[in-house]
């Protein structure tokens, strides 16, 4: 069949906004939640093992019922973020299912404190939900009073929760202007995004400064946002529930130990040479004597290779299906479902995501594509997600999702297999070196940048406790970006506003660290894959099809693999040498130097009046 790009339907959760169906799941929702509060007085340690998973059950029932309504509220939202119908029903959803959880948080509260020796016996009877119940005690050190955590839930409706939905709506409002092709064209972010991978240097500056000129003009308030968040972040997880450090509140949620966090950030840190070699090498190929930041994703092909929608969704079914057909039948359902919303549209959220609501439904994918080849990497790389959702569906609603860093393992091997295909089918000298240098412009985006993304949040986090200034976050920052680059990289001064533009450091901190593990861990295991080849595939599968019932560590120990160790980290980065190594050994073609002189961006006015990637992460 034939692919077209397309709006997502929604109509396999609600019919629409004033559907009955979404106004009975409100009160389907009250109704359950109501019978479950009958329950308080019949928990005790020695409740049966019968009757406790009664309660778990019907706790599931209504979890399932509240996944629906957010869903549906949220992936209207981002379809369109100034829709004012989906911004009401999303703070509407917000309000009431924080109030749910208030009403039904006793159950939790009892279960972290239950004794070890009738957990255990509970525990032994739970089956497939052990691992989600297990996870909910390891919070028991940071849990507050049961009116406390009452209070933070409906603190975070209007507040943390608010800002991050404000900075949505700010930002995707944003509108940019370029001359493209003598005319001035007014686009959207992601449309501008796309001219840095232009061929002309001089495109490529204008893209980044249109973009930092806009977020510029109101970067004095964005930073304001972030400080806010930070110290909503740090008022709850240090000063309340008592966390070591900001970045372990996440690490605990996503039950990888600290020691695994800091192996992967350190090793990062020690092998920014791999990177600065590359971008002095990319540098000779592109025909300039020095890299600038802006030309970092320039291509080294002078082709303008692109890629209809339906050639590309062929070309990611086809790689999916060259490893397994059964993998690429997953896919292919959320074509077949109208799971995915292609367009480009004004309002519709950046970037690209993929969102998965129950286990047997098949989740909806957002990107905004546009016809080049990285797109098509985009494509297969939110595919590879809901490829991961759909073969845990076995799995109960509360552990059929993995935690966020092995929820990169599949869309991250996805690109690799699209990858490969590419290089075998490419006939065009140019096209496949371009290729391979992607590969390593991927890297970049995926490990370094990512990690570097983590450092300069624990370096922000501590910085807002001590006051810092907003222009004081910006010039760390820029310390930050010396960092990675050293002198392989010229720096501009607008870059100051990069981190102001980066959505996961506001929707959920520390989570950009999941990029860098997940590609890392892809690359040890596709060596793996090379070397064992069908062999490999049941193991590979097996990681996937445990989605979220296992511990992460548990998991990838039984495949092989100590996340804790400094030496695993390393071995992905060795192969990235190994690829810096063999692209070094190619010949560059010899173009004119360009000097790429460019006018300078006017320096944006700072402005105190009111004046925006789950999940793409360049």
């Amino acid at each position: 069949m034939a692919y077209t790009q397309s709006k997502w339907s929604l109509a396999p959760l609600y019919p629409g906004y004033e559907s009955a169906e979404l106004q009975n799941a409100f009160d389907m929702i009250e109704e359950q939640v109501t019978s479950f509060e009958g329950v308080r007085g019949k928990l005790n340690p020695e409740i049966s093992s019968e009757q406790f998973m009664q309660i778990v059950r019907a706790s599931e029932e209504t979890v399932r019922i509240a996944n629906k309504l957010y869903s549906f509220a949220g992936l209207s939202f981002t379809a369109d973020t100034q829709d004012q119908a989906a911004q009401s029903l999303q703070n509407r959803a917000l309000q009431f299912l924080a109030e749910i959880e208030n009403r039904t948080m006793f159950f939790s509260l009892w279960w972290k404190e239950v004794d070890e020796a009738n957990a255990k016996r509970l525990l032994d009877a739970a089956g497939d939900y052990r691992y989600y119940l297990e996870a909910l005690r390891l919070f028991k050190p940071h849990t507050l009073t049961e009116a406390e955590e009452k209070i933070v839930n409906i603190k975070n409706v209007t507040g943390s929760n608010a800002l991050i939905n404000l900075y949505d709506a700010i930002t995707n409002r944003y509108t940019f202007k370029m001359r493209v092709g003598g005319k001035e064209k007014e686009m959207t972010s992601s449309e501008l995004q796309s001219f840095r991978y232009n061929t002309d240097p001089k495109v490529r500056a204008e893209s980044y400064q249109e973009q930092f000129r806009v977020y510029g003009n109101d970067g004095v308030i964005l930073g304001q946002m972030y400080q806010t968040r930070v110290r909503d972040w740090h008022n709850e997880n240090i000063d309340m529930r008592k966390f070591g450090s900001p970045i372990a509140a996440r690490n605990l949620t996503n039950d990888i130990p600290n020691e695994a966090v800091d192996a992967l950030l350190n090793t990062a840190r020690k092998n920014v040479k791999i990177f600065q070699r590359y971008f002095n090498l990319k540098a000779k190929h592109v025909g300039m004597k020095k890299l600038r930041r802006y030309d970092i994703y320039a291509p080294v092909a002078r082709s303008k290779k692109t890629y209809g929608f339906d050639t590309a969704a062929n070309m990611v079914l086809e790689a999916f299906s060259a490893f397994d057909p059964k993998v690429a039948e997953l896919a292919k359902r959320v074509f077949d479902e109208n799971r995915i919303d292609s367009e480009i549209r004004k309002g519709k959220r950046g970037g690209a995501f993929c969102w998965s609501v129950l286990p047997e439904m098949t989740p909806w994918v957002l990107v905004n594509y546009q016809g080049t080849g990285r797109e098509v990497a985009t494509l297969a790389h939110e595919l590879g997600h809901a490829i991961h959702s759909m073969l845990a569906a076995g799995h109960n609603t509360f552990s059929f999702q993995s935690s966020l860093p092995l929820a990169e393992t599949a869309s991250t091997f996805a690109e690799m297999m699209l990858i490969d295909k590419m290089l075998a089918e490419e006939t065009d000298e140019s096209v496949r070196r371009d290729i391979l240098f992607k590969q390593m412009d991927d890297a970049y985006a995926t490990i370094l940048r990512q990690s570097y993304f983590a450092l300069f949040e624990k370096q922000a986090h501590e910085m807002v406790q001590k006051n810092a200034s907003v222009d004081e976050l910006c010039a760390a920052y820029m310390e930050n970006l010396k960092e990675q680059f050293g002198d392989s990289v010229e720096l501009s001064d607008e870059f100051k506003w990069e981190w102001v533009g980066i959505p996961h450091i506001y929707h959920t901190p520390f989570y950009v660290y999941a990029y860098a593990f997940g590609q890392l861990l892809v690359l040890s295991l596709y060596q793996q894959f090379k070397a064992e080849g069908e062999s490999f595939k049941p193991k590979y599968l097996k990681i996937l099809s445990a989605g979220g019932s296992e511990a992460p560590e548990k998991v990838l120990a039984e495949a092989g693999v100590d996340i804790r160790s400094a030496k695993f980290w390393q071995g992905g980065f060795d192969v990235l040498e190994k690829l810096v190594s063999e692209l070094e050994q190619l010949p560059a073609d010899k173009p004119k130097v360009k000097k790429a002189v460019v006018k300078k961006a006017a320096k944006p006015v700072k402005k105190s009046g009111k004046k925006k990637e789950v999940r793409r992460k360049k």
